[in-house]
C-alpha cells in the first residue's frame, strides 16, 4: 500500500493517521526547530502512535529510526530541558583542542618581533586573515580565514590603524606658549574683542577626481571619476583659507584659485572683517589671530606681518598674532572645529566645479550650531614677494615679552618710510644705441615689432631650459624669480652685431660686460627664435672686426655712444682669459681694442704647472 495507517480509539471514535499527514505536519514545523527539538517532536509522535509508530514517523520525516528512537528515550528519561541543541561536550572538537600548537604558531606570525621568529615569512607582507591561514596551513596547521579571525579576537587582537602620537622635536616652551595663547584668548573674549583661528586647508583639485570617503548611492551605481589623479594641462585647483570665530562658532572660508601666499592670507582676513567681523563686533578695537608656525601665515613670513600692518592701518584695529609652536598645528582650533567638518561634509563627492566647492563648504553645519560662509576669490596673488629688512624695521610692530618671535602686535598706524635701497651692483651697460636703424638695418618700429613677436617664444625657451636644469617644474608662477640680466632686445642686438656686422663674440662680450659663452648662448637662442618665426639677418656690406670699428661706424652715422667722453675700461674675467682675449690698450675717449693671441693675453691664459705636479703622460 502507498501509506500506513493506525486506528486509535478515543472518546469520539477512531482516527486514521497516515504517513502523508505526518509528512505535511513535519514539513510545516521542522523549519522552525533545531536538531534536538525536531528529534523530540518525532519521539512524541511515535509514542502517541504506539507500536509501529517509530517506523511510520521515520518514513514520514525522512529520518532514521534510530533518531526517532533516541527522541523517545529522551522523553521517557524525564530530563530537564537543556537550554541548548546539544549536550555539553557534544559536536566536533575545537581546533585549539585538536591542534594545541595552532595558537602559538598564529601568535608567532602576528608578533614576530616579540613572541616568534624575527625572520617570519609574513614579516613584510599584509597580515590579512587569508594570508595568515595560508601560512598556518603550510606549517601543518590547517585552518580557515574565519577561524583565524575568531582566534585573533579571542587573543585580544583587533584591526588597528596607526596612532599619530609620536611627536617630533619638542620645543621647551611648547606648553608655556599654549598657556600664553589661552590667556590672551580669554582676555580678548572677556573684553568683547574678536578671537579668530586662521589656516589654509589642503589644496584641492577641481574636476572629476576621486574624493575620500563614502556616501549613500543606489547599489551598483557609484559616482564615476577619473582613474588617475594626474593633473592635466588645464587643471584647476583651489585653496580654501579659513577663518574660525571662536566666540561665535562661525566659519568663513575664502576659496582662492591662485597661490597660497601671505597676500592671500591677509586678504582672507580682510574680507572676513569687512563681511562679518565688523558687523559682529562693532565696538572692537583689537583683534587676536591664532595661527600655525609655518606656511603663508608663519611667524617667519615677512609678507604676512607687512600685510597685517597694512590691514591694521586700514581698519584701525590693533592686531595681535599668536603662533602655535612648530609641530603643533593640530592644536589650532580651526583644524578640528571647521576643517574636519568640511572634509566630512564633502566625503565621497567629486569637487567638479568652483560652485560645488563653495556651496558644499557653505552647507557645513554641526549639532553645536556651526555656521559657515564661503565665497570664491579669483584674484591673483603672485608668489615671490620680498620684504626688505628696512621695510620690516619700519613696520609698527611691537614684540611681546614672552617669545616675541611667536607673539607680536601690529598697531594701527602707517609704517615709517623705509630708507632707499642701495643701488644694484654692476648695472647693465646702456645698450640702447645698438638698436639704431643704421646698426640693425631696420627701422625703429620694425625692430620693436620683431622684439615683441619674439617675446613669447623667448620666454618659453628660457623656461624650458630652466626646467631641464632643475629636472622639475618650478613652484613659482610664471614671471617670478630672478630676472635675466640682458633683455630680449639686447640679445637681439648682439645677434645682429655678430651675424650682420661680423663683430667677434669676445668683442660683444666686452661691450655687454659678459662672458663669450653667455653671448654665444644668447646668439644661438636668437637664431632659433628667428628661424621659428621665418626671419633671417642679412649680412652688411662691410664687417666690423673690433670695437674701434664699431665706434667709428656709429660716429659716421651720427649715433652717440654713451661714455665716450670718459675713460672707458673694459672688464675681462677669467673666462675671457681662457679664450685668449684680452685688452691691447686703454685710451681716453674710446675703449680698448680687443685682439686674440696678443703677448700680454696669451701669457696670462694659463699658469704653467711645476713639472713635479704635472699629470703622468703629459709634457
Amino acid at each position: 500500500m502507498g501509506f500506513w495507517f493506525l486506528a486509535s480509539c478515543c472518546g469520539m471514535g477512531e482516527v486514521l493517521v497516515t504517513r502523508e499527514m505526518l509528512a505535511a505536519k513535519f514539513g510545516s514545523v521542522f523549519p522552525h526547530l533545531d536538531e534536538r527539538q525536531r528529534r523530540l517532536l518525532m519521539g512524541a509522535e511515535a509514542r502517541v502512535l504506539g507500536h509501529g509508530g517509530i517506523r511510520l514517523v521515520a518514513q514520514a520525516a525522512g529520518a532514521g529510526e534510530a533518531t526517532v528512537s533516541l527522541g523517545v528515550r529522551e522523553l521517557e528519561s524525564g530530563q530537564e530541558p537543556l537550554g541548548r541543541a546539544r549536550r555539553e561536550g557534544g559536536g566536533r572538537k575545537q581546533l585549539t583542542q585538536t591542534d594545541p600548537g595552532l595558537v602559538p604558531a598564529l601568535l608567532a606570525l602576528v608578533e614576530p618581533a616579540e613572541r616568534g621568529d624575527p625572520e617570519s615569512p609574513l614579516r613584510w607582507t599584509t597580515l590579512s586573515t587569508r594570508n595568515l591561514a595560508g601560512e598556518l596551513t603550510a606549517q601543518g596547521h590547517p585552518v580557515s580565514a574565519d577561524t583565524v579571525d575568531k582566534l585573533l579576537h579571542e587573543q585580544g587582537f583587533s584591526l588597528q590603524a596607526n596612532a599619530k602620537t609620536i611627536e617630533g622635536r619638542r620645543h621647551p616652551d611648547r606648553d608655556g606658549q599654549f598657556r600664553y595663547i589661552n590667556a590672551q584668548a580669554r582676555a580678548f573674549a572677556a573684553a568683547g574683542d574678536p578671537v579668530i583661528s586662521v589656516d589654509a586647508k589642503k589644496r584641492e583639485q577641481v574636476g572629476q577626481y576621486a574624493s575620500p570617503g563614502r556616501t549613500w548611492r543606489p547599489a551598483g551605481d557609484p559616482v564615476r571619476v577619473r582613474d588617475h589623479d594626474f593633473p592635466g594641462e588645464d587643471q584647476q585647483k583651489v585653496i580654501p583659507y579659513g577663518i574660525y570665530d571662536l566666540a561665535a562658532n562661525a566659519g568663513w572660508v575664502n576659496v582662492g584659485t591662485d597661490h597660497d601666499t601671505a597676500g592671500f592670507a591677509v586678504e582672507s582676513v580682510r574680507r572676513w572683517w569687512s563681511a562679518a567681523g565688523r558687523a559682529g563686533y562693532p565696538a572692537a578695537r583689537r583683534l587676536l589671530i591664532t595661527a600655525d608656525a609655518g606656511g603663508s601665515n608663519g611667524y617667519r613670513t615677512r609678507a604676512w606681518k607687512a600685510g597685517l600692518a597694512a590691514l591694521a592701518a586700514q581698519t584701525g584695529l590693533e592686531i595681535t598674532c599668536c603662533h602655535f609652536p612648530p609641530g603643533t598645528s593640530k592644536w589650532n582650533k580651526i583644524e578640528h572645529r571647521l576643517f574636519s567638518q568640511i572634509t566630512m561634509n564633502w566625503r565621497g563627492r567629486p569637487l567638479t566645479s568652483h560652485e560645488v566647492i563653495v556651496n558644499t563648504i557653505a552647507a557645513t553645519t554641526t549639532a553645536t550650531g556651526l555656521a559657515v560662509h564661503a565665497e570664491l576669490d579669483t584674484g591673483a596673488y603672485p608668489a615671490g614677494t620680498r620684504i626688505s629688512k628696512a621695510e620690516m624695521d619700519a613696520l609698527p610692530l611691537a614684540r611681546h615679552d614672552w617669545h616675541g618671535d611667536w607673539n607680536y602686535t601690529l598697531h594701527p598706524r602707517a609704517a615709517a618710510p623705509a630708507s632707499p635701497a642701495a643701488a644694484p651692483p654692476r648695472p647693465a651697460p646702456d645698450l640702447a644705441w645698438l638698436t639704431r636703424p643704421a646698426i640693425t638695418g631696420m627701422p625703429g618700429p620694425a625692430f620693436d615689432a620683431l622684439a615683441a613677436a619674439l617675446a613669447a617664444p623667448a620666454a618659453a625657451l628660457r623656461q624650458a631650459a630652466a626646467d631641464r636644469r632643475r629636472g622639475y617644474r618650478p613652484r613659482q608662477a610664471h614671471g617670478h624669480g630672478r630676472r635675466p640680466r640682458h633683455t630680449l632686445a639686447a640679445k637681439l642686438a648682439a645677434a645682429i652685431l655678430h651675424d650682420r656686422h661680423g663683430l667677434p663674440q669676445a668683442a660683444i662680450a666686452a661691450l655687454y660686460q659678459a662672458t663669450p659663452a653667455t653671448i654665444s648662448r644668447h646668439i644661438g637662442d636668437i637664431r632659433r627664435l628667428l628661424a621659428q618665426a621665418g626671419n633671417t639677418i642679412t649680412p652688411a656690406p662691410h664687417t666690423l672686426a673690433t670695437l674701434d670699428d664699431l665706434y667709428r661706424y656709429a660716429a659716421s652715422h651720427g649715433i652717440p655712444v654713451p661714455g665716450q667722453d670718459q675713460v672707458s675700461v673694459l672688464i675681462t674675467d677669467a673666462c675671457l682669459a681662457r679664450h685668449g682675449w684680452g685688452i691691447h690698450a686703454l685710451s681716453t675717449g674710446r675703449a680698448g681694442t680687443l685682439a686674440r693671441g696678443s703677448p700680454v693675453t696669451r701669457g696670462s691664459r694659463r699658469r704653467r704647472r711645476p713639472r713635479s705636479t704635472r699629470k703622468p703622460g703629459r709634457t
